[in-house]
């Protein structure tokens, strides 16, 4: 491999680490209601699991309320099953036609759980994108080691994968911040 192919390599891993901490931030509980809250939920229908934003236009018509409204009122049961089982602790209430979660405001004891479930997560993808570094600095190795790349390519090259991990912590150190943020502002 080329130095370019291995840093882009890298680059494309670690923009998959950062993309991922984001989609698991969005399912994060703040003081306000949130699609992302149930997005990703999974519903069985017709003997498979689908997320429930394919089966539903979700929308927040109020801040302290999530609004589901199936494409197939015949699913509303299933619809509430599943969040029921689902870890967001929340009670759902149908009429029959539409599906309303009401998203009761964060004690101080629960923004702070939901805080540093945030600094855990953003620790993991940091934690990721530094194994890629190490990976892609070990992929420079071999390829200087085979005489594919000379030692200043070497070099420019752990350069270049230095300066994208520091550029990717950045990213996902922004994303944990405001997610924070959100968490406890009242």
């Amino acid at each position: 491999m080329s130095s370019e192919e291995i840093t882009f390599e890298a680059e494309e891993r670690m923009e998959k680490s950062v993309s991922l901490l984001a989609d698991q931030l969005r399912g994060i509980r703040t003081g306000r209601a949130n699609t992302g809250l149930v997005e990703s939920i999974r519903v069985e229908y017709y003997g498979s699991p689908t997320p429930l934003k394919q089966l539903a236009n979700l929308s927040t018509p109020e801040p302290q309320q999530i609004l589901i409204r199936p494409y197939d009122t015949g699913i509303i049961g299933d619809i509430i099953k599943a969040i029921q089982t689902s870890d967001l602790g929340l009670t759902p209430n149908s009429d029959n036609k539409v599906v309303r979660l009401n998203v009761p405001p964060l004690s101080v004891e629960q923004r702070k759980k939901l805080a540093s479930r945030v600094k855990d997560l953003a620790e993991e993808a940091r934690v990721s994108i530094r194994n890629i570094r190490r990976d892609a600095n070990k992929s420079t190795d071999a390829e200087t080691a085979d005489k594919l790349l000379t030692e200043d390519d070497q070099s420019r090259t752990k350069d270049e994968i230095q300066a994208l991990t520091k550029k990717y912590e950045g990213k996902v150190n922004d994303l944990a911040e405001k997610k924070e943020a959100e968490i406890m502002e009242e």
